[in-house]
């Protein structure tokens, strides 16, 4: 069967989807061939029927192209500084970055990503307690030597 009918079903194939996606389609409609070759009726056109399983196979790939993303030479949106350091409160990510690590990973993860402190300890290896210490001890830092911190002591 593939010796004989592989040479038109390529041709179908290259046909409807050109010579990149023409391979896999040939693959893919032997493939199904065999799987269902034992249900065929022995009168069948085994050609024809081919034909037919490789126009389906090269719907399919087209249909899986439209939901492929489209390469672009710019993106269309405008890239934000939201939650990039340094580009709003310059000072206040300079006393972060002096913070000690554990204490600098706490704060960054808890208030830039919005992470939880269960979040934390799973990522720096402590335990919760230890996570929400270290937030709670880096804030206080902040809150001492940034001057954009509120009456009530949080950071703005």
């Amino acid at each position: 069967m593939v010796a004989q009918h592989s040479v038109t079903v390529l041709r179908v194939c290259r046909a409807l989807l050109g010579v990149q996606d023409a391979d896999d389609a040939w693959s893919e409609t032997f493939l199904a061939a065999l799987r269902a070759y034992p249900d065929l009726p022995e009168t069948a056109n085994v050609e024809a029927w081919l034909v037919t399983i490789a126009r389906r196979k090269a719907i399919d790939v087209h249909r899986a192209a439209k939901r492929d993303p489209l390469p672009v030479e710019t993106l269309p949106e405008a890239p934000t500084s939201i939650g990039i350091p340094g580009t709003d409160d310059a000072d206040l990510w300079e006393l972060v970055g002096h913070l000690p690590g554990k204490q600098r990973q706490a704060v960054t993860f808890r208030y830039l990503a919005g992470m939880s402190h269960a979040e934390i300890a799973a990522i720096l290896g402590g335990t919760v307690d230890a996570a929400r210490r270290a937030a709670a001890d880096g804030l206080k830092t902040l809150r001492k030597h940034y001057p954009g911190a509120n009456t009530k002591g949080a950071v703005q």
